[in-house]
């Protein structure tokens, strides 16, 4: 199972702002005037990082646990989806072309999938990680 959300440090910088390191990418931080907006920010900046990286085709990293002071700051819901299937896909060995014969369809489609620009239907995504043995669900907790 793999939880799409990472710890992260909010600390208050001397002008007051409030800023988010995250633990597991060390390459991305961001700020905000408060704790909600600094928390926005870190949700927009984490999306970024992982959409390069998918686009890309890199190592997604595993997200590690939360330890006191940090707080795990969710992959935007339009993100989560592709990145499951991105994950699924490197864990199996699967090509774009191999899911493409699976699910019946053409090698664009799949490539379509995995592209973080491209709006793709989570019924289509889900139908993918059917055919890799996973199913995406959904969480809803109450906030921190």
């Amino acid at each position: 199972m793999f939880t799409f959300a990472y710890p992260a440090r909010l600390t208050a910088g001397r002008d007051g702002r409030v800023l988010v390191e995250f633990v597991d990418l060390p390459r991305v931080a961001t700020d905000g005037k408060d704790r909600r907006e600094a928390f926005e920010e870190a949700m927009d900046a984490l999306g970024s990082d992982l959409s390069i990286r998918l686009s890309r085709r890199e190592e997604i990293p595993v997200p590690s646990r939360a330890k006191r002071g940090h707080r795990m700051v969710p992959v935007p819901l339009w993100l989560a989806p592709k990145l499951a299937l991105y994950v699924a896909m490197r864990e199996q060995r699967v090509n774009n072309s191999e899911l493409a014969r699976r699910l019946g369809v053409h090698e664009r489609v799949v490539r379509r999938m995995m592209d973080p620009q491209h709006a793709t239907k989570a019924e289509k995504i889900q139908a993918a990680l059917a055919v890799l043995g996973k199913q995406m669900t959904v969480e809803v907790r109450d906030a921190a």
